[in-house]
Formats: structure tokens, C-alpha cells, sequence
């Protein structure tokens, strides 16, 4: 029987709308080529620009499947250019996007096995708002998924965030694709306690330059350049918990391994799911500069924790 043609509304899927965001279930790395040549293929062919952002070790055997076609396509590694999830949408996909007038394609692979824990729910917010973002643009952006070594729970999640789902040669609606916001919504979950011997520090309007000393002296043996990113981008955070809360809050300092780890805590009621990088410059700036961005709103305040290494 042939694979479902009509999306969740009953509308054919073949017809063109204006924008697409569709996962690749593949199982080996065979079918991850041939899914993801395919797609690059059809793009090249129809003049389209092409970006694909995959892990490194993905691009030299997808450059080699392209053959000559490959010398049209963006290629970029999502290790590092998507290693906070909230920098996808703002760093990678905006910008790619608004460098062209015409339909985009991208190959783009935020979820990978050897994603943390820490970092997943900020994958999935990430891959449900892609919907929110780019609604009524034309482009189509692909997710690769590694159905082989990915938990069910990822496939499961990676249903819910795209309305289509290709695995092997069915191409389908998901029914079990969700509403962007409230998907995002459930993944706003407690973050993991601070530890005990982390620094402790209340900030106001009238002490932030000395919270932006106390963060410069504590992450003084990274880059000098990171510090001044770090700093930047706490002072920004303690900034929204003055204006949009009680006009205070709290600063807590610790490390872990190589990395710097600032949390500012309030009583407000926080940041919108789009937090991930699509409400303000002051918060997609914040996205940019750090490692990765987790937050989580409660009845009773609002904490957003960001993570620098070298």
C-alpha cells in the first residue's frame, strides 16, 4: 500500500506550502546518505540554497555521496555551531535563511546519541519552535534522527515536533504532532539543584557592576574573550529580572570541569517558550554567547542558568 499522501488537515502533502519541517528516521549510514542526498539533490536541481548542518563526521561521506552538487551546498557542523540548542534558530537557520530572497533548503541534526540529558529538553524546545519561526516562509528544513541508537522517547518527541515523518520509503503526517507552544511548555522542567559549595550573591539595580566583577573574577581562567562573553551576557539576564520582576534577584557561581556555570534566579514570571531564540535581542544575544541555555519558570520565580567552557 502506498504511504500516506495528506497532512493532518486532510490537504495533499505533496502540494507545496510554504514552509516544511520534516524528520528522517535512518538506521544505518546508508540510509542516512541516501535520505539526505536525495533532499540536497532535489534542492541543488531546482537552484535552491542549500545548507546542511550535521555533526563533522557526517559531512565528509554526505560531501562524497553529492559529488559535484556538493560544491553548492553551505556545510557547517552542528557540534559546534549548535552546541546550545537555543543558538539553532537565531545563529544557524535565520541566518541562513534571510541571506536569500528564494525557497531555502536545509539538512539540519540537532539530536545526536551522545547529547546530554542536561541539553535535551533544550533540543526539543528548539525543534518545536522551528514550527513558530519560520510559519509561512518558504523553505523546507529536514532532522535527520538516528533510529538505531536514539531512545523511543527521542523518536517519540521527534513526531510530536514535526508534522512530517519519512522513515524508509514512507513519508507520512504525524498524527502525533503537537502544538509548538505547549509542547515547549512540557519541557519546562526543574533544572538540576546547584551544588553546595556554589557562590551565593543577591544583585539590584544598584550593585550590578559589581555582579558583572564578581562573574569577570570568578571565570578569570578562561579566554579573555569569554569572560567579557560571560559577563555580557549575566549582566543581561540580571537586567530582564530588574525591569520584569521584583526589581532584584540571585546570582549563583559554581563550576563544572571546564566549564563556568552562572544561575540568575528571580521571582518574575519568566521568559515565553520562545526564549530559546525568538523574543529580543538581549535574549538571543545571550543564546549566542554561551554553551548552552537552560531555563525554568515555576509559580515562584524564573531561573535561567547558562554554562561557558573552554
Amino acid at each position: 500500500m502506498p504511504a500516506a499522501t495528506t497532512d493532518l488537515t486532510g490537504k495533499p502533502m505533496n502540494s507545496v506550502a510554504p514552509f516544511a519541517h520534516e524528520a528522517l528516521f535512518y538506521r544505518d549510514e546508508d540510509t542516512f546518505l541516501s535520505g539526505t542526498a536525495r533532499f540536497v539533490t532535489e534542492g541543488v536541481d531546482r537552484g535552491e540554497p542549500v545548507l546542511v548542518a550535521v555533526p563533522e563526521e557526517s559531512i565528509g561521506p554526505l560531501r562524497e555521496r553529492l559529488g559535484d552538487a556538493a560544491e553548492q551546498v553551505h556545510f557547517i557542523d552542528m557540534t559546534e555551531a549548535g552546541r546550545n540548542p537555543g543558538r539553532i534558530i537565531p545563529g544557524v537557520l535565520m541566518a541562513f535563511s534571510a541571506s536569500t530572497q528564494r525557497r531555502f533548503r536545509v539538512v539540519g541534526q540537532p539530536i545526536w546519541p551522545s547529547r546530554t540529558a542536561l541539553e535535551y529538553p533544550a533540543c526539543v524546545q528548539h525543534e518545536a519552535l522551528i514550527n513558530t519561526a519560520f510559519e509561512g516562509r518558504p523553505g523546507v528544513i529536514l532532522c535527520p534522527y538516528d533510529a538505531a541508537a536514539l531512545p523511543g522517547h527521542v523518536l517519540d518527541d521527534a513526531r510530536r515536533t514535526h508534522p512530517v515523518v519519512i522513515d524508509g520509503e514512507r513519508r507520512v503526517a504525524s498524527e502525533w504532532y503537537t502544538e509548538p507552544t505547549g509542547l515547549a511548555d512540557v519541557y519546562n522542567v526543574p533544572l538540576p539543584p546547584p551544588p553546595a559549595d556554589a557562590e551565593v550573591h543577591s544583585f539590584s539595580v544598584g550593585t550590578l557592576a559589581h555582579m558583572r566583577k564578581l562573574v569577570s573574577a570568578y571565570a578569570h581562567w578562561l579566554r579573555r574573550e569569554q569572560v567579557e562573553d560571560l559577563v555580557l551576557a549575566v549582566n543581561e539576564l540580571a537586567t530582564n529580572s530588574i525591569l520584569h520582576a521584583s526589581g532584584r534577584g540571585v546570582l549563583r557561581l559554581w563550576r563544572e570541569g571546564d566549564t563556568v556555570v552562572c544561575e540568575v534566579s528571580d521571582t518574575g514570571s519568566g521568559f515565553p517558550p520562545s526564549f530559546t531564540g525568538l523574543s529580543g535581542f538581549g535574549i538571543v544575544m545571550v543564546n549566542l554567547l554561551c554553551d548552552l541555555v537552560r531555563t525554568h519558570t515555576s509559580h515562584s520565580g524564573t531561573t535561567v542558568r547558562v554554562y561557558l567552557g573552554r
